[in-house]
């Protein structure tokens, strides 16, 4: 259910993904962390739209604009808006460990971000709470309520809550990840290793990032049943 216009989720994108900056503390330019994230970023995303345009779907990634940042909050988190606006929290860089754990979460945001599942997302609840009215209307209508679906759609700030991601738009999103990670160079193995810490942490309260990624048996055992695919798909690039 993809209701809403892509030029104008690139825009809106654009719009709150600057405001979500301003109200931010970001690392400074010196930090190591920051420089990782940006490099793996930029790694990712020629990875990705190097596989889209062999695959004549480069369309994808019309309009993107690619940005990362680090912001300096305890979330184990991460997103990526519409347009390759993307976002980790220094929370989950212990949890990445290496610059393989952060491709894995780059990769699986940008992944999501491709597939338009925050669009899916955001227009089955404007569905459900604003009757599906055209997303101008909606901000006309409703700003405040239009701005927080957008961003909990994307799963952008804790205090917010997340919408959670079906099962199919997780599968697809682990499965486009591993090949963007191979045609990026990197190890597509390394992601089973990222989700089982990631689940470990899983007690009490879990991670912002299981919210809406649940972390199990089954979907490590999916990502270990596909990584010979990925890297078969990659071998071909």
């Amino acid at each position: 259910m993809n209701l809403l216009k892509e030029s104008t989720m690139l825009e809106m994108s654009f719009t709150q993904y600057r405001e979500v900056l301003d109200q931010s503390q970001l690392a400074p330019d010196f930090d190591e962390n920051k420089k990782l994230v940006e490099k793996v970023g930029n790694k990712i995303a020629s990875a990705c739209e190097a596989f889209l345009k062999k695959n004549h779907q480069s369309q994808r990634v019309k309009g993107f604009e690619w940005e990362f940042h680090l912001i300096q909050d305890d979330q184990v988190n991460a997103w990526c808006m519409p347009g390759g606006k993307i976002a980790f929290y220094t929370g989950i860089m212990p949890v990445c460990k290496d610059e393989e754990g952060i491709a894995v979460v780059m990769s699986h945001e940008i992944a999501h971000a491709v597939a338009r599942h925050g669009n899916e997302r955001m227009s089955q609840q404007m569905t459900a709470q604003m009757g599906g009215m055209a997303l101008g209307a909606a901000l006309g209508e409703d700003p405040g309520l239009t701005n927080d679906l957008f961003r909990m759609s994307y799963g952008v700030g804790a205090q917010l809550g997340t919408l959670a991601f079906s099962r199919q738009h997780e599968s697809e999103a682990d499965k486009m990840g591993l090949v963007f990670m191979e045609y990026a160079g990197y190890d597509s193995k390394a992601a089973v290793a990222f989700w089982e810490r990631m689940a470990a942490l899983g007690g009490g309260k879990p991670p912002e990032l299981l919210a809406t990624h649940p972390s199990n048996e089954k979907r490590i055992a999916d990502i270990n049943e596909y990584i010979p695919v990925a890297k078969s798909m990659a071998q071909n690039k």
